[in-house]
């Protein structure tokens, strides 16, 4: 068994001290957070312990952090993707760094896991900036599909420190108890997803959630310890904890 274990980060959490519990990392590139200062720091900290980076574009929402869908054309959605890509990139090549994966940060993450013409939209932009950028996407998700049309690399993700529903969808934040804060169920879930088991959902029968990379999110409460149990429980199971290999 082996599985990524990635954060999104330079979103205004205190997100550094995860870094060394990870494999892979998504930078906001300065739509919905982060600035050119935030994205190098965290770009170097990945070069200085061999964390695999990647970019975290998403609507153009700093007010509403990116989690409200927004109605752009296509045209548009493609030229602010493209330029936070390449605004991430710019630091990565500074920083001597490879960009590795491309991932949407919230509504648009979401929609376009169900949105084929999304999707679509999201993996042409990716792969206008160059087709070694892995698309991640959820397991199952349009998004995965896409990346198989345009001709780039893709990767199914789940999530330790989130709760599905029955139809395999994240449960929305506004669901209670979207949101897992204990680390030993987080851990229990990253467990089961890395080993091909059923999780639990909150509104029906468990599922499987087949994933190459798992995710936290560094602005979850007490994420640094989710992320201590989450990597200590999955080497305890026999899990390898390793960058994507992607070509």
């Amino acid at each position: 068994m082996r599985v990524d274990l990635s954060a999104d980060v330079g979103e205004g959490a205190d997100d550094l001290p995860l870094f060394p519990l990870l494999t892979s990392v998504s930078v906001a590139c300065g739509a919905h957070a982060g600035d050119v200062e935030t994205m190098d720091r965290c770009v170097a900290e990945a070069r200085r312990l061999g964390v695999s980076a990647g970019a975290h574009p998403g609507y153009p929402d700093r007010a509403g952090f990116g989690r409200e869908a927004m109605t752009m054309t296509e045209a548009d959605l493609t030229r602010t993707l493209i330029d936070q890509i390449r605004a991430l990139d710019a630091v990565c090549r500074r920083r001597e760094v490879r960009l590795a994966h491309v991932k949407p940060h919230g509504a648009l993450y979401n929609q376009a896991a169900v949105d084929s013409s999304l999707a679509m939209t999201v993996a042409k932009a990716v792969r206008a900036c160059g087709d070694r950028l892995a698309l991640i996407g959820s397991a199952d998700s349009a998004m995965l599909e896409a990346a198989a049309t345009a001709g780039i690399p893709a990767a199914a993700e789940a999530f330790a420190d989130r709760r599905y529903l029955a139809d395999g969808t994240l449960a929305p934040r506004s669901h209670g108890g979207s949101m897992i804060e204990d680390p030993v169920a987080a851990a229990a879930q990253a467990v089961a997803i890395a080993g091909g088991k059923p999780i639990a959902t909150l509104d029906g029968p468990s599922i499987h959630v087949r994933a190459e990379t798992i995710c936290l999110h560094s602005d979850t409460p007490g994420a640094l310890e989710i992320a201590r149990a989450v990597r200590v429980a999955l080497e305890r199971a026999g899990v390898e904890v390793a960058p994507l290999a992607l070509r």
